[in-house]
Parts: C-alpha cells; structure tokens; sequence
C-alpha cells in the first residue's frame, strides 16, 4: 500500500525574479502575492533560461567526536550559505547592470560647449569592482499553490561566460548568495497549508 501523497507533489512551470536596492526605505514582502506581481519596490529580471532557477541551502560542519563512541556526538555548524543560481537571457538596463555590477552612462560628445547625448551608452567594467547589494525575490508556482523565497541582504557571487553565437542568445548566469541581517539569510513563504 502507498504511504506518499501525489497530491503533495509540486513542480515549477512558472515563476518570476524580482531584484530591489536592499536598505533604506525597502519594505520586505510579508505575503506570498499573486504569482504574478512584483513586490513593492521591486523590478523583474525577466525571462530565465529554460533550466529555471536553482535554490541551493548549505551548510558546513566539523564532526565532535569522543572516545566513548565510533560515532560522532555532536556536530558543529562551521558556516551556512543560501545560493540562488539563474541564467538571465533579456539584455535589458536592470540585468546587464546586475550582471557587471555596474551602471550604463550616456556618452555626451560637445556641442559648440554645450554637452550633447550621443545615442551611446557606455558600461565601465573596472578592474576593483564594486559589489553591489539588493535584496531578491524569486517567486513560483503550481497551479494556485505559491512559493516565494525573499533574500533581505544578497551579492551576486560568481558570474558565467557570454557566448556570442549566431544561432543561440546571449544570456547572462549568475549565482547569488544571501548575507546575514540579524542572523537570517531570508525566509521562505506560501500559500500551502503548512499547519498539518
């Protein structure tokens, strides 16, 4: 006789990341929303790769041992880590910027003294980077059940290789780890009953 539920189980046919300026005046979402809606004072990154996004909790420890057991007793937590990891495929203004961690400038010729916007953008990429923080969102769902998972503090950690082909699009993958506030990584919210 079958001791799972099918019912329980759950895929991710749909799904959104959403990125905002992490501090100031952010408001972390405390609702799942609607599967469909930016939370207040976040942007979407828009279309992922078809792989989907990729959750990745760990952590790290040292084994206690004694020498009344084989065994170890006791495990230490060295160090714990929440990785998201996508590949981002528009070259839109938000995901380039979020990609080089930078910003796209105008470039302005001069004009008879007068500064005058050329039509081109420039994207300084520097040899001491800086690291920006923000706060992300990554939302999914099945049917009506909804998922959201809300890094408060987050750095993008590793960075992948642009492939300029002439069949395939470019596209961005990036891996992003959650930072401490207050000693959580994030949380994870839904609209499932959890309570039995």
């Amino acid at each position: 006789m079958p001791t799972g539920n099918a019912e329980s189980i759950r895929f991710a046919p749909k799904g959104q990341i959403y990125l905002a300026p992490a501090g100031g005046s952010l408001v972390l979402p405390d609702e799942v929303g609607d599967g469909e809606t930016a939370p207040t004072g976040y942007k979407a990154l828009g279309y992922v790769s078809e792989e989907g996004v990729t959750l990745t909790p760990t952590i790290q420890t040292t084994p206690l041992n004694a020498w009344q057991s084989a065994a170890p007793v006791l495990y230490n937590v060295d160090s714990a880590a929440f990785q998201i990891s996508a590949t981002l495929i528009e070259a839109s203004k938000l995901v380039t910027e979020t990609f080089f961690g930078t910003t796209w400038e105008e470039v302005m010729e001069d004009v008879g003294g007068t500064p005058t916007p050329t039509g081109t953008y420039k994207l300084n990429l520097s040899s001491l980077p800086e690291l920006k923080e923000f706060s992300l969102v990554v939302d999914w769902g099945y049917k009506d059940k909804l998922w959201r998972t809300v890094l408060s503090r987050s750095m993008v950690s590793e960075r992948g290789a642009i492939s300029l082909q002439r069949t395939q699009n470019k596209s961005f993958q990036l891996t992003i780890d959650a930072m401490d506030l207050d000693g959580s990584l994030g949380y994870v919210l839904t609209n499932e009953d959890m309570g039995t």
